[in-house]
C-alpha cells in the first residue's frame, strides 16, 4: 500500500516517525562532528536563527555556513555529544500534508579539550530548537531553525529566561 493510499492516522504516524528520524540522524551528524553530512538534512540554505543568550544573536544560512560555526564551536572540546531529550511535532499546519514544525529539547554534554583552560571540566548545556520541515519528493528535510540557549553548567551554572511558546 502506498503512503498515499494510507488512512490519515497512519500518514501521519509514518510522517512523524520521519522527523523524529530526521532529527535523530542531525543529532548523529553532530556527535560525530561530520559536517559535511548537514546537506543531506537541510535544504540548500537553510536559515539557522541562533540566540545563545548574549547580546547578539547570529543569523546563519546554507550547511557549509552553518557547520563551520558549530565546528569552530564544538573544538575546544575532547568529547561532545549532542542528545535529543524531548520533541513535539506539529503535522501538517494549515492543511499542508508536506510542511511540519517541531520543538527539540536538547542537551549538549562536553569536556574540555586537554589544550585549554578547563581542561578536563564537564559541562552541559540545555536548549531549545524551533523547527520548520518540508517535504520534498519522499523525504522530510528542516527548512528553517531557531536556536535558544537555556541553560549552562559551565562558569558556575547559568538560566536564561524561558522563551515565549505558544
Amino acid at each position: 500500500m502506498a503512503s498515499a493510499e494510507l488512512p490519515p492516522e497512519w500518514t501521519a504516524t509514518v510522517d512523524h516517525v520521519a522527523i523524529t528520524r530526521l532529527q535523530a540522524r542531525y543529532a548523529d551528524i553532530i556527535t560525530r562532528r561530520a559536517w559535511d553530512e548537514l546537506a543531506s538534512v537541510f535544504v540548500e540554505d537553510m536559515p539557522l536563527r541562533l540566540d545563545t543568550g548574549g547580546d547578539q544573536v547570529r543569523e546563519l544560512r546554507g550547511a557549509a555556513e552553518i557547520g563551520g560555526f558549530i565546528d569552530a564551536a564544538v573544538q575546544r572540546f575532547s568529547f561532545f555529544e549532542f542528545v535529543p531529550l524531548n520533541t513535539h511535532v506539529e503535522l501538517h499546519p494549515g492543511g499542508d500534508g508536506d510542511r511540519a514544525s517541531a520543538r527539540l529539547w536538547m542537551c549538549e554534554v562536553r569536556c574540555a579539550a586537554d589544550d585549554t583552560p578547563d581542561a578536563g571540566q564537564w559541562s552541559t548545556a540545555f536548549g531549545l530548537y524551533r523547527d520548520d520541515y518540508v517535504r520534498l519528493g519522499d523525504r522530510w528535510w528542516f527548512a528553517r531553525r531557531a536556536y535558544r540557549s537555556l541553560a549552562r553548567t559551565s562558569d558556575g551554572g547559568t538560566v536564561l529566561p524561558f522563551p515565549d511558546l505558544p
